[in-house]
């Protein structure tokens, strides 16, 4: 192990390579910050270019732009309640709560360490369990990964501001919108209503900006001041006092192990864990009543969360073969491109790719440390801008990251209607987060479902006899009636608050 690390920095710490680690973790930040875009679109516009940069060199750098962009995706989510990608969108329930009470800077600081520590946690697994994890994914089939979708659903029914039939009723609109497109098992177009912009479906893209940024415009329209001015720009008052410490460090630990775990598992990406380290923090703090308020450990577990999965999606991604998301699925086609076939080989014919990929992401991770927190300022100033400016850019950015993803009108349109319908919801005393997630969720559930149903010859009870699945769904069912006790009980409880006030 130790010859393989000193071979990986060795590797890492060339002058070229310390170039594209640089170049790779900058251009992830910025275009993490930016919504709409993301690690995905700019790997996909990098990918022909690699062709022409050595092969550690090119992995390296993409590496680096799929750190960058997770480290920078929360960014918008604390400042704008806008996220940079979907994971980011659990960022928006605590830390843009925090924003709003000045102390953006502290969030900001806080998702920095946060995604530090679980990236460490990530990278540390992937160098000392990678052969290990990837065996145990490998025990996985598609009944295991139907009931691990569900118990994060499940989860993200729970984490809503609301009442958890109201979470369940976006879980299962959100699965509705996923149905939308047509069918890859039969090719039959479903709820399409004959118009052949939405026969890919409805994309993630304009769901996400209308939900999250065109609604915080319009329920923001006609008030005086929506963010506080006087957010603090000095170091010092960044960090996070000694009570602040004492809540977030205990949730880095446990959302860095829960994103470590869910990482090394292919198809289980798109933000799934950081819901579920949510939920689990809002289940076991002591304060519950404060989160989606501004808590704080409510932004540093799915943080650590988020990070640590990033490290460990390369498990299986590397030493298998098997990408979990988009994102590593372009990474293996950029190794392919250079001649080098993904799999159990890669550790034994290229160990300086594979250690020299290991420690270039240690020194990225402190290149995004370096970075990141001189630039907290810099993204603190941005709630000084003045509202009636600042909303006209939000709504451009909008429109720019919906249009670089389909280049299409009709995702505009569909930006608009998910915006008013967004701001209907949360009127309604709904939370639009679960139906981000059930729609993220929509089409690999499905898929595994099928997956299973024809295995068994359409035998339910195949649930019951795999006991990996059993005991996902065994949890799902213990955390929906947890929340239905605690919500039913909390509700005679209000009602004699509410009747104590009027008297």
């Amino acid at each position: 192990m130790l010859d393989h690390i000193i071979l990986g920095f060795s590797e890492a710490l060339t002058l070229a390579n310390l170039w594209y680690c640089f170049a790779g973790v900058l251009l992830g930040t910025l275009v993490g910050v930016l919504p709409g875009l993301g690690a995905l679109i700019t790997i996909s516009l990098l990918l022909p270019f690699t062709y022409y940069l050595p092969v550690d060199g090119a992995l390296i750098m993409l590496a680096g732009v799929y750190f960058g962009a997770d480290f920078g995706g929360g960014t918008t989510s604390i400042l704008i309640g806008i996220p940079g990608h979907p994971a980011a969108a659990v960022d928006v329930l605590d830390g843009y709560p925090m924003a709003k009470q000045g102390k953006a800077g502290v969030a900001l600081f806080t998702k920095c360490i946060a995604s530090a520590w679980g990236s460490s946690v990530g990278i540390l697994l992937l160098m000392l369990a990678a052969p290990a994890l990837s065996a145990f994914a490998l025990k996985f089939g598609p009944a295991e990964y139907f009931m691990l979708m569900m118990l994060g659903l499940v989860a993200a029914a729970s984490v809503g501001r609301g009442s958890p039939i109201k979470g369940i009723s976006m879980v299962l609109l959100g699965l509705l919108l996923a149905t939308v497109g047509t069918d890859v098992n039969t090719g039959f177009q479903r709820f399409t209503f004959g118009l052949p912009e939405l026969s890919n479906g409805i994309g993630l893209i304009p769901i996400a900006m209308g939900l999250f940024a065109l609604t915080e415009v319009i329920s923001s329209v006609g008030k005086a001041s929506v963010a506080p001015m006087n957010q603090s720009l000095r170091l010092r008052d960044q960090l996070p006092n000694r009570e602040e410490w004492r809540r977030s460090w205990p949730a880095m630990l446990r959302g860095s192990g829960l994103g470590a775990a869910f990482g090394a598992l292919p198809g289980t990406s798109g933000g799934m864990a950081t819901f579920i380290a949510y939920a689990i923090e809002k289940r076991i703090s002591k304060r519950p009543a404060e989160f989606g308020k501004g808590a704080i450990e409510g932004l540093a577990a799915p943080e650590a969360c988020n990070n640590a999965g990033v490290g460990t999606a390369f498990i299986p991604s590397l030493t298998l073969g098997i990408p979990g998301d988009a994102v590593m699925a372009l990474l293996l086609a950029a190794m392919m491109l250079q001649g080098i076939q993904p799999g159990p080989m890669v550790m034994t014919m290229h160990p300086e790719l594979f250690w020299g990929l290991i420690a270039s992401f240690w020194i990225g991770m402190v290149i995004l440390v370096a970075l990141n927190i001189p630039l907290i300022g810099i993204w603190v100033r941005l709630l000084r801008i003045p509202y009636p400016l600042l909303f006209p850019a939000i709504v451009l950015f909008t429109c720019i990251g919906v249009m670089s993803v389909g280049n299409s009108t009709f995702d505009l349109w569909l930006t608009l209607i998910f915006g008013i319908a967004g701001f209907a919801l949360i009127l309604a005393g709904f939370d639009v987060v679960p139906l981000v997630l059930g729609l993220i969720l929509g089409a690999p559930l499905e898929e595994n479902l099928r997956r299973t149903l024809l295995l068994s010859d359409g035998d339910f009870g195949v649930f019951l006899t795999r006991p990996i699945a059993l005991v996902a769904g065994l949890f799902a069912l213990v955390i929906l009636g947890l929340s239905l006790v605690a919500h039913f009980r909390r509700g005679p409880a209000a009602q004699r608050l509410v009747q104590g006030e009027m008297e």
